[in-house]
Formats: C-alpha cells, structure tokens, sequence
C-alpha cells in the first residue's frame, strides 16, 4: 500500500506543493489557461529536488502534464503525445527555432526537466524526442534561480523557460505572472532558511569516480583529432534599450587544439551596434564595423570544419549565436562546463577559474582577437590538462602538442 507523501517528510508539508508547510508557495499560485498544451518529461532525480521548478509550472498551468522516467518508449501517453502533429520539443540543439519565428504556436510543448547532462540523455535514449521540430531561445534577461547555479548565464530555470516561450506566443506576460511570484517566493524563502541554519548541512555527497569514468562524460581523448574549441561573442543592448531584436554574433573564434588550427571571423552588426560593445569584446571597434556578412562568415565557417568535427563550448552560448543566423552542427556540442564540475566535483565558475584549479598552463601567446581569443586559450589548455590526467590515471597516449596559426581576419 502506498505510503502518503506527508508520513515521508518529519515536518507539516503541503500535500499539493510538497514544501514543509513554511516553504508553501501555493498562495502565490493561481492556475492560468493556456492554448498550447505543456508536457513536461522529468528525470526521476530531478524529482526528488525540493527546489526544482517544474513542478511550479505543471500546477500553474491548467493544460499541462507532468511525467517522470528516462526512456519512455512503450509509455502508451507519451507515445500518443510524441505521435500527434503539431507537438514540438523545447531544448537548444541542432535545428532548433526561435519561438517568435513560428508562423503559428505548436499544439503541444515537450519540456524536459532535469539537470543539462540529464536533459541531453532523456534527448538521446528517445528517437521519437530527437525527431521532434525543435525550439530554443535566448532569454531575455538573466534568471532568478539564486538557489541553483546554472550552467551558464543565459541558463534559466524551467520555469522562467516556460513563461518565456508562453508569453512569446500569446502576447502577455502578466497572464503568467503567479508562476514567476511562486517561484520568485520559494527562492526567497530557501535563502532566508539558508542564512538562518545554524547546523551542519542536512547530507554530504558520496564521493564520486574519475571524471572519464562517468557515463554521461564525452570519450575526450577519442574525440581529441576532432576536437574544436569555440567562443562567441555578441552585440548586446541593455535591456531597458529600445533596440529590438535578439542578441547577434559579432565574432566568432575556434581552435582546434590537435594542430593549433584557429578560426576567426566578425560579423558586421545587423542592427544598431551596443555603445561599448568594442569595450565587452576588447577589440577595436573598426574590426567589428569591417566584419563579413552572415553568408561570408558562414561560408567560411563551414570551409574550416571537416566531417566528424565536435564543438566545445563553455556553455552553449557561441553555438546558440550561430543557431540565430540558421547554421548548426553536425553532431552534439560539448559542454566543457559540465566536464569541469565532473572533474572539480563542484561548481566550476568560468573557464579561467577552472583552468587554475587543476593546474593548467593557460599562459602564452593569443590564438585570436579580444575576450573570445582568450576564452579559447583557456578552454584549450583546461582540456589539454584533463587529458594529461586522464593518461596518467588510465595509461593512454598525451594527445599532441604544438600551435599552427591559421587565422581568417
């Protein structure tokens, strides 16, 4: 017989959220309707996250599904879901869509929650996931999940990610305003309960294997002939600016630390250029005015990679500034943040700060332009010092050395 959830937790909990009844955020909550139709598919640990949000979002909205496991082939309402025309899956990747460049909103909504390596596994244990059309965004201000480090700054919580696509489509944001006020008040409220615990923490995590040794890590040194390390930057307005539209590549860098092969290139703004954007990318600002055209940096873009390239990124910020102008990669990218904090065993920070936790050798002369050119030494030399880790722990060959300078201006 199934034991009821309040007899599992020691304090009063609300049945409905699940909180300890001085966490509840229900009060905030009230249902809204919505005409797409929002299935979320949560990994089983992501369940078991007292301040995970997708449960915030499945309450919040009256025509929405919530389902927990991994694969999910055989599940007779999720195969019924995944078959129907008009259903889409929200995760960035290759060929996915702005939500505002649909010409009508889909019928049903596929969200995974989970961690990023959860989520990426969910996509790739499920064909008829993968088949899905795809839709990704770039938000448009950063997150408010301060409880929950995300893996990078354009990260939001499922939630936010939620309301962002919602409101795209239906025009009006303050209709989803009670799922943002629940959300914004279990944030508060774990902060405040943080700050006042006075005892050890509640549970100390288990120490964990080599970081080459976990299933969801990419095979790097395998991988390492066709490894290319990238950066991007963009033309960012602030977000009181009247400028429209979404940030745009400005500049763009690669490295492909097997041969020291660098890729760079900038692209002339397409709108209104950000009044320090030379400043954010330490460039001068005639290189960014000379830039190529969308068709020029793609073309060239695409003349530097060879088949079986594998990009990676500190987050997937460069590859998503690519996606906005209709190009997208062959296979996965790899996000090297998530291998840091396998490595670290905790949050990694930036690149740089990684990089000087494991001992790199990030000195040495610039592979290409300003913040990107940098960001591409770092990340270079972090892997290059994870792979000097991983042959002294399992007895394979150091991947080789040397830099070639192959720039396009």
């Amino acid at each position: 017989m199934p034991v009821p959830f309040e007899a599992l937790t020691a304090r009063p909990s609300c049945v409905r959220c699940r909180r300890p009844a001085s966490a509840c955020w229900c009060a905030e909550l009230t249902p809204v309707e919505t005409a797409t139709q929002v299935v979320f598919l949560q990994h089983p640990r992501e369940s078991r996250v007292a301040i995970g949000t997708a449960r915030i979002a499945h309450l919040g909205l009256s025509r929405s599904e919530l389902h927990e496991g991994i694969e999910f082939a055989g599940h007779p309402r999720i195969e019924e879901l995944l078959a129907r025309p008009g259903t889409a899956l929200l995760f960035p990747g290759p060929g996915a869509v702005a939500p505002n460049a649909l010409e009508r909103p889909p019928e049903t909504l596929i969200i995974i929650d989970g961690t990023w390596p959860q989520a990426r596994k969910m996509v790739a244990l499920n064909p008829a996931l993968r088949a899905l059309p795809r839709i990704g965004f770039m938000p448009r201000k950063p997150g408010n999940y301060r409880i929950r480090r995300e893996p990078d700054l354009h990260c939001v919580a499922t939630v936010e990610a939620v309301v962002e696509v919602l409101s795209a489509w239906e025009g009006d944001e303050r209709r989803f305003q009670p799922l943002l006020s629940a959300f914004d008040a279990m944030v508060d409220r774990q902060i405040a309960a943080t700050a006042a615990r006075t005892g050890p923490p509640r549970r100390r995590l288990k120490r964990a294997d080599p970081w080459w040794e976990s299933p969801s890590m990419p095979d790097l040194m395998a991988l390492w002939p066709n490894l290319v390390v990238v950066a991007g930057e963009a033309n960012a307005h602030r977000r009181d600016s009247p400028v429209p539209g979404s940030p745009e590549l400005l500049q763009f860098v690669a490295m492909r630390p097997a041969t020291g092969e660098v890729f760079e290139v900038f692209l002339t703004p397409r709108r209104p250029l950000a009044a320090r954007a030379h400043q954010h990318l330490e460039v001068l600002q005639e290189m960014i005015l000379g830039g190529r055209t969308v068709a020029e940096a793609t073309l060239a873009w695409n003349g530097f990679l060879k088949p079986g390239d594998h990009l990676v990124g500190w987050g997937d910020f460069a590859v998503q500034l690519w996606a906005q102008e209709s190009w997208q990669p062959e296979c996965e990218p790899i996000d090297l943040r998530i291998v840091a904090a396998h490595r670290l065993k905790r949050r990694p920070g930036t690149a740089a700060l990684a990089a000087q936790s494991i001992g790199a050798n990030v000195e040495g002369p610039a592979v290409a332009s300003g913040r990107a050119g940098a960001a591409v030494r770092v990340m270079s030399a972090f892997i290059r010092r994870l792979l000097e880790e991983q042959r002294a722990g399992s007895g394979q060959l150091q991947p080789p050395g040397g830099l070639q300078l192959a720039r396009l201006g």
